[in-house]
């Protein structure tokens, strides 16, 4: 196994390849987690003429339920894990499993997008859970149970968060806010802040969930492209998944800070190589 010097005001960290390829890797996925980018590629087109032909009663809906049942499926869909010694993750399983409840939306159309969302949604949770328990997380604990939750807001990051140049970080940080007292009081909806925990995944959640509804609701939408939609749908969260907890698993090791830290100075390399030269001001 070869290693890495990182330099760093902290503490000298000696970073091993597999470290450093991982972090890269989760980088990668956590920084750009489009999912409109996804399903713009797998249509061929943007998502501007779709996204307008869901029902704004739907929309209403769809933002109501997402609150209640992220915090009503949480203690369900890892409490059976809680445990088990760690394990690769069987994402190759849910990803069947999404993609039969898509192909039965498809096939009933846009009457059974509704009924078809809190099913898939809840696998999506169970998927999650899976893959924090192959990256090392101990799901009895209050925290790591959250943190299967905040992969629904860090999957459902947008360009204005770019803009704002809000990263995975600062919004980690913008959820953590809310729950203090998280530790102390354990998981439900009298806890202090766990409603607006909620909330505030709830509404980046619900954008995602939006952009797949308005697709499911077109009429000539199969059983085989409900599954497609189901199977880009979860992926694409399996993917901020497996970020978000090798991150957890580095920080594990080696200190939250020394991560964070590495992980900007990856954000800055990126930027310094999308910036175009300057004669004047360089990189």
């Amino acid at each position: 196994m070869s290693t890495a010097l990182v330099p760093t005001e902290l503490p000298l960290v000696i970073w091993s390849t597999e470290d450093l390829g991982a972090l890269r890797w989760a980088h990668q996925r956590l920084e750009h987690p489009s999912f409109a980018a996804r399903l713009s590629d797998a249509i061929g087109g943007p998502l501007d003429k779709v996204a307008g032909l869901l029902p704004l009663r739907w929309q209403r809906r769809l933002q109501r339920g997402v609150e209640n049942m992220l915090l009503r499926m949480l203690d369900g869909v890892t409490s059976s894990m809680e445990r088990l010694p760690p394990h690769p993750a069987h994402d190759a399983m849910h990803r069947v499993l999404v993609m039969g409840t898509g192909a039965a939306g498809g096939f009933f159309g846009p009457a059974a997008v509704l009924a078809e969302l809190p099913v898939t949604t809840a696998l999506m949770l169970r998927s999650i859970a899976d893959i924090a328990h192959s990256e090392g997380e101990d799901l009895s604990h209050p925290a790591a149970r959250l943190a299967c939750i905040e992969v629904f807001a860090l999957g459902g990051r947008s360009h204005e968060d770019d803009a704002a140049e809000t990263g995975y970080y600062g919004l980690r940080l913008a959820l953590a806010l809310h729950l203090s007292h998280v530790t102390s009081y354990g998981i439900g909806t009298r806890v202090p802040g766990m409603i607006r925990f909620a909330q505030a995944v709830a509404a980046r959640f619900g954008v995602v969930i939006a952009d797949k509804a308005a697709l499911q609701a077109v009429p000539v939408v199969g059983a085989a492209t409900g599954a497609l939609l189901n199977l880009l749908f979860l992926r694409h969260f399996q993917d901020v998944a497996r970020g978000h907890f090798i991150l957890r698993r580095l920080e594990r090791s080696h200190g939250m800070e020394v991560v964070r830290r590495e992980y900007e100075r990856l954000s800055e390399e990126e930027a310094r190589q999308a910036r175009p030269f300057s004669h004047m001001e360089g990189w």
